[in-house]
């Protein structure tokens, strides 16, 4: 039996170029960044080229406005916690939006049980926020905009630039979850008016536990661990440095000719999407044309979307509900409510998220799967329309 990976939104597999420059740090390059030897010299250079790649990628306008992390549940806790400690005695405001991931949304319901105040803007049908419904919002004492630049559920890519340019004018620092955008969207932060940025290496071809935070040189941010010199003393800590190699190629790979490699890979989502709409009583969730080029989430009506998940694995087809990080909660995902479905309409949701490795072939024996399951467990509906 094939076996085709359709979740690569909750992770991808590890490139071998990728795997090719780390492996000397796992065997012979194993000083410690910050000794002073020949060792230390030798693991310093590979830190400070791979951090050189994520500022290049980024359109940084240096090196040093990039942090390592462990990833970008750490780099959004690092960016949100880290500006409340260091402006909360000039105001306690912060907005956010209802479909950010539980790493952005959990964060900022802490901050508001400790005493600052938190926006949960909503979203339209297509989960896009409205930037003159943030500018409203914004008052004297918000400090922190943390929106999305792409949702990792139904795909809709946000108008974060216009975001950004709205917290400028309101003198508000702007941070962005952009797991699901690097590599699919460019990114030029010179230009573009983002104060900070998390990412996390193992979204586009990386090693898992590895990530960055992008901090905009002059950007007011209070340390939360304390230790160490490391990562402007920001992240301290002795540095992953084989996972930092292996990001720093992983992103230099996935932002060269991005945007034919998106192309391509949309024009996939597009055969999908038009065969998955042939089925009747099915809707596509998040924007129809603002959306990002591997993402397809769609609602099977009368059809428990577990169901579907156990039925595609058995004909070798991997895909998911949602989010992989709350895939063992049983309530339906915040962000698909979020954007109006009903309880049961959610709970029928199917998400796949293509990638390089994908093809046509694949695309096709996956709409005929689908079709046939369908037939069959709608036959077997409790909640069939009669």
């Amino acid at each position: 039996m094939q076996r085709i990976y359709m979740d690569h939104s909750a992770t991808t597999p590890l490139d071998e170029e990728v795997l090719e420059v780390m492996l000397p740090y796992l065997r012979e390059i194993h000083g410690n960044p910050s000794s002073v030897h020949v060792f230390g010299s030798e693991a310093r250079k590979g830190l400070n080229e791979a951090r050189e790649k994520v500022a290049a990628a980024l359109g940084a306008s240096s090196p040093e406005e990039i942090i390592f992390t462990s990833g970008a549940t750490e780099s959004n806790n690092i960016a949100i916690q880290g500006v409340a400690r260091a402006l909360s005695s000039r105001g306690r405001h912060i907005i956010t939006s209802s479909i950010e991931h539980h790493a952005v949304l959990d964060t900022v319901k802490y901050l508001g049980q400790i005493g600052f105040e938190v926006t949960f803007l909503p979203v339209d049908q297509y989960g896009m926020v409205d930037p003159d419904e943030l500018a409203e919002n914004i008052t004297e004492d918000t400090i922190l905009v943390s929106i999305m630049a792409a949702n990792n559920e139904i795909g809709t890519i946000q108008p974060f630039e216009k975001i950004g340019e709205i917290c400028r004018e309101r003198g508000v620092y702007f941070h962005t979850d952009a797991v699901q955008a690097i590599g699919y969207l460019p990114f030029n932060l010179k230009e573009q008016p983002v104060d900070m940025l998390s990412l996390s290496a193992h979204k586009f071809y990386g090693p898992k536990g590895i990530g960055a935070l992008y901090c905009r040189k002059g950007t007011k941010i209070r340390q939360l661990c304390f230790g160490g010199a490391q990562e402007r003393k920001i992240r301290p800590g002795t540095e992953n440095l084989p996972g930092i190699v292996g990001l720093g190629r992983a992103i230099e790979l996935a932002t060269t000719d991005i945007e034919n490699r998106s192309r391509n890979l949309a024009a996939l989502r597009d055969r999908l999407i038009r065969g998955l709409l042939e089925i009747e009583d099915i809707r596509l969730n998040g924007h129809p044309q603002k959306r990002l080029p591997g993402n397809v989430n769609v609602s099977v009506l009368y059809v428990e979307g577990e169901s579907l998940l156990l039925d595609l694995d058995l004909k070798g087809v991997a895909a998911s509900s949602g989010s992989a990080c709350t895939s063992g909660s049983l309530d339906p995902s915040h962000v698909l409510m979020a954007i109006g479905l009903d309880h049961q309409t959610a709970q029928g949701s199917l998400r796949l998220s293509l990638g390089k490795s994908n093809t046509v072939a694949e695309i096709d024996y996956t709409v005929k799967c689908l079709k046939e399951i369908v037939e069959r467990l709608r036959k077997m509906s409790p909640v069939l329309k009669k």
